[in-house]
């Protein structure tokens, strides 16, 4: 990234900047003539610099060697892996579970049309019986 490549372009001019110090010491050159090379190679911490490798090290890492570092990423990355697969068993169970809920839905509804088409139909045959109820009704009263 951007700020991966400014960080190690600071790295290489500090880097610069110490090997012009040094030879400068070997020489007694320069502002601190004095200034001794193991003062230089110590981090830089006696002239306020830091090193930007350990303030981004986290107390997980510190201390690790590169193989203990790429153990403990895969040993990460697996851990990762399995959360993803039981996030994925956990989808796959509602998956299954919706398609249920949706299938038991759509025989319900079912039902429900076949008992709205059955109390249409008793609705229907009902009125012709009233209808015809009506008509012996009337029948029976003009008769007599």
């Amino acid at each position: 990234t951007q700020l991966e490549g400014d960080r190690r372009q600071n790295l290489v001019d500090d880097l610069l900047t110490r090997h012009r110090q040094l030879e400068a010491s070997y020489r007694n050159e320069g502002p601190e003539p004095d200034m001794s090379r193991s003062s230089l190679m110590a981090g830089g911490a006696k002239r306020g610099v830091t090193n930007p490798w350990l303030l981004e090290e986290s107390e997980e890492t510190r201390g690790l060697g590169f193989d203990e570092l790429r153990q403990q990423q895969r040993r990460i990355i697996e851990e990762q892996d399995a959360g993803l697969d039981a996030l994925s068993s956990i989808i796959s169970r509602q998956k299954q579970m919706g398609q249920e809920i949706g299938n038991e839905l759509d025989e319900q509804n079912e039902i429900i049309d076949d008992l709205t088409n059955l109390v249409e139909s008793t609705d229907d045959r009902l009125r012709n019986q009233t209808r015809h109820v009506k008509m012996v009704d009337k029948k029976s009263t003009s008769c007599g």
